[in-house]
């Protein structure tokens, strides 16, 4: 094998069971993609875990529609690019019928096109910047959107922080960064917040002291951190060094369980972010998942997992009420999804194609994602 195709394609093709012919004779075809190696290498891992449950869940019972799914993952490595070419590849070598992925909008937002355009539907489990979705009709997700998120965020600043001077420092060459940054400068505003300072970094940076030196000089009450948990660790730490003493606040790229790793779970201590579930939940659904997660994987399962096995078991549902592997029928399915029980909650799939849902804040303690409150669309 040439040194050429490992570097397109890098590792790891998962498939669900024995493989057999690429025609999928007695299987249904299902392409997921997902940064599996790279900066941001948990999300896509834990991702897959998820789908892989769902998939195992039909599978175990029966199948769809009398055959078995095989699913087929290749790694993005983090890289839009490489998102567009794995997709790609997905659909004219291996003949999928749907594609799950990504869960970064930036990768969403550069694949999409591709499943539009050759009309294959594609669920992404939690890209939620709206662009994605805009893309075209094909295009579903299960999160939220960015929009709503601006709004718990602004709702939570407000009402529980109890603050109205919000520094913004966010990373500017990343969508969903970018996009709910703004998203909540305009929210904030208009419920007569004041946005004190925007300071920007980019993804892999190292040395946030200037920006953070010119935020501190704002004097804000708080800040808000658009970013990847893969920055906000090393960020927190270094507000912390120079004397910030606010509370630190984001979104649902926060979660991951290398955001607390070493000296961040100190510099995060009383931080909070919003997200898409809580582990913490009673609800069986939520706590059944997590046993078979652990059980399965030996560890506790985070947000994108979670997301993962909805975005598969709706798309699953979708194939089985059209009673085929029709892509436009599978697509006039999902559009019609409403009230779906999932482990996030009651999904439903609005005229735009985006989940109607709620969404919960954690606060960090010890290092660990506790449960402090929830927000109704």
């Amino acid at each position: 094998m040439k040194k050429s195709f490992l570097g397109t394609f890098i590792a790891v093709v998962i498939f669900s069971f024995t493989a057999c012919n690429k025609g999928g004779g007695d299987e249904i075809l299902i392409g997921e993609y997902g940064s599996l190696t790279g900066s941001e290498a948990t999300f896509g891992i834990s991702s897959t875990n998820g789908l892989k449950l769902a998939v195992e869940e039909i599978n175990g019972s029966g199948g769809l529609l009398g055959k078995k799914i095989k699913l087929i993952t290749y790694d993005d490595q983090g890289k839009p690019s490489e998102a567009q070419t794995v997709v790609q590849r997905l659909i004219k070598n291996d003949n999928v019928v749907a594609v799950i992925g990504e869960v970064a909008s930036s990768r969403s937002k550069a694949a999409a096109p591709i499943c539009q355009q050759n009309k294959i539907p594609m669920i992404t489990p939690a890209s939620t910047n709206p662009e994605v979705t805009a893309i075209g009709d094909y295009i579903f997700r299960v999160c939220f959107i960015d929009p709503f998120q601006a709004t718990v965020l602004t709702k939570f600043a407000i009402n529980s922080l109890k603050v109205k001077r919000v520094a913004i420092l966010k990373d500017v060459k990343n969508a969903y960064s970018t996009g709910l940054a703004d998203f909540f400068e305009k929210e904030f505003k208009a419920a007569g917040g004041e946005i004190v300072e925007i300071q920007s970094y980019s993804a892999g940076d190292k040395d946030f002291k200037a920006q953070l030196t010119a935020i501190k000089s704002r004097n804000p009450e708080a800040i808000f951190i658009p970013g990847y948990y893969t920055d906000v660790g090393l960020i927190a730490i270094q507000a912390r060094e120079i004397g910030i003493t606010v509370p630190l606040f984001g979104g649902d790229g926060w979660e991951s369980e290398k955001l607390t790793e070493g000296k961040a779970k100190d510099a995060l201590e009383g931080c909070y972010f919003s997200t898409h579930v809580s582990t913490e939940n009673p609800d069986p659904a939520v706590q059944n998942f997590i046993k078979k997660y652990k059980e399965k994987y030996n560890m506790m399962p985070d947000a994108m997992s979670f997301l993962a096995y909805d975005a598969g078991m709706i798309m699953f549902d979708a194939i089985k009420r059209a009673g085929s592997t029709d892509a436009e029928k599978i697509r006039n399915e999902l559009a019609k999804t409403r009230d779906f029980g999932g482990v996030t909650g009651k999904i439903s799939i609005n005229d735009q194609r985006n989940a109607v849902k709620p969404a919960v804040i954690l606060e960090i303690k010890g290092g660990l994602f506790k449960y402090k409150e929830t927000v109704q669309p």
